[in-house]
């Protein structure tokens, strides 16, 4: 397809290095339910069912552009979207998430998990819908679910606090899951791939779980396989590589190869540059305002943001990142007032608060 052409739109600035006009700035669940427009278009819609409705899916992904002027809008899914499509019995309980109807566990169960091979037509007529409203100057980010956290879901069976069953997996019978591994990955891929061909300006590969892994584990086990999945868009869109409590593996998830790596807010910005461009050479950062922080009042709120553009703007002018898109160091949390989530942004877009000197 022709990708659209976007003009002075600062998230693809930054995100290809270039010099933006202003601090590119989206959050992480920004579509969601922090917004009063979401609750009430949602009511009795389950999560999976909006994800499946073009009309829904697009108004939920345009609402928190249209209120906060982010520089961006996320595509509205879920991350066990494609593994819905493919077949696989899943459904998100709330207060809980997804639940599958049977765990895979053994070699046959695997081979029994059907895979995504076809494009998801109602996720494609959605994005041609958000293409429609935003300007040249936002861009559509995607994003999909990394394969060890698909993986995690489906061994435990549902969210897991200490992912048990699928260490305990990955170390007992690594053939299986390898099998495992490679049986996702397409789906993933697949998933992609639609999105790609309808129009996304960027992607985001999503590693909810991976911060539980060693490094170790996490290139003998993870890494060759989120590799595969950002090394099947080549250079057509932008890709973002982020996971949560994932300090210690910046330098290890840095080598799957996308342009932009993701901070979650527990490691401060300049640090997590170093670790990043010792491992592959200076990268794009994104991150990572703590969310909670958008509870604390305009004051917190600006002092936290100037210290965090402080340092990304040190690490550039240290040759250890090439650019900064500023977001939360995960997602909106739900309970947080809109009106503070567009001040952030106001605040973030305002170059005086860059020139903010960072706190001791």
């Amino acid at each position: 397809m022709t990708r659209r052409s976007l003009n002075n739109a600062p998230f693809l600035d930054a995100a290809y290095g270039r010099t933006p006009n202003r601090t590119p700035v989206w959050f992480m669940r920004q579509a969601g339910r922090s917004l009063p427009e979401y609750r009430k278009l949602r009511e009795g819609t389950s999560m999976l069912d909006a994800c499946f409705k073009p009309d829904m899916l697009a108004e939920i992904t345009m609402q928190p552009v249209r209120r906060h002027d982010v520089d961006a809008a996320i595509l509205f899914s879920d991350i066990v979207i494609p593994l819905k499509a493919a077949g696989v019995d899943v459904e998100i309980v709330p207060g809980r998430g997804p639940v599958m109807g049977k765990a895979v566990r053994s070699p046959q169960d695997v081979r029994d998990l059907p895979v995504l091979d076809d494009e998801i037509t109602e996720v494609s007529e959605g994005i041609g819908l958000i293409l429609e409203e935003l300007t040249d100057s936002q861009a559509l980010i995607g994003f999909v679910g990394a394969p060890f956290t698909l993986a995690s879901y489906l061994v435990e069976g549902g969210p897991s606090k200490n992912h048990e069953r699928t260490k305990s997996l990955m170390h007992s019978d690594p053939e299986t899951w390898h099998l495992l591994m490679e049986k996702i990955t397409p789906t993933v891929i697949g998933f992609l791939r639609t999105q790609i061909n309808a129009g996304i300006d960027a992607m985001q590969l999503f590693d909810s779980w991976a911060g539980y892994l060693t490094e170790r584990d996490y290139r003998e086990f993870v890494l060759p396989y989120s590799q595969r999945i950002l090394d099947s868009v080549g250079g057509e869109i932008p890709r973002i590589h982020f996971g949560v409590d994932t300090g210690e593996l910046l330098g290890a998830m840095s080598e799957a190869g996308s342009e932009v790596m993701g901070v979650d807010w527990r490691v401060p910005m300049d640090v997590a540059a170093g670790r990043v461009s010792r491992a592959v050479g200076p990268r794009v950062l994104q991150g990572n305002l703590d969310p909670a922080i958008l509870f604390s009042g305009e004051q917190a709120m600006s002092r936290e943001i100037a210290r965090i553009k402080h340092e990304a703007a040190s690490a550039i002018k240290a040759g250890e990142a090439t650019g900064h898109i500023f977001n939360l160091g995960h997602g909106v949390l739900p309970n947080t007032a809109p009106e503070d989530i567009t001040r952030a942004v106001e605040l973030i877009h305002d170059t005086a608060t860059g020139d903010v000197s960072a706190p001791n």
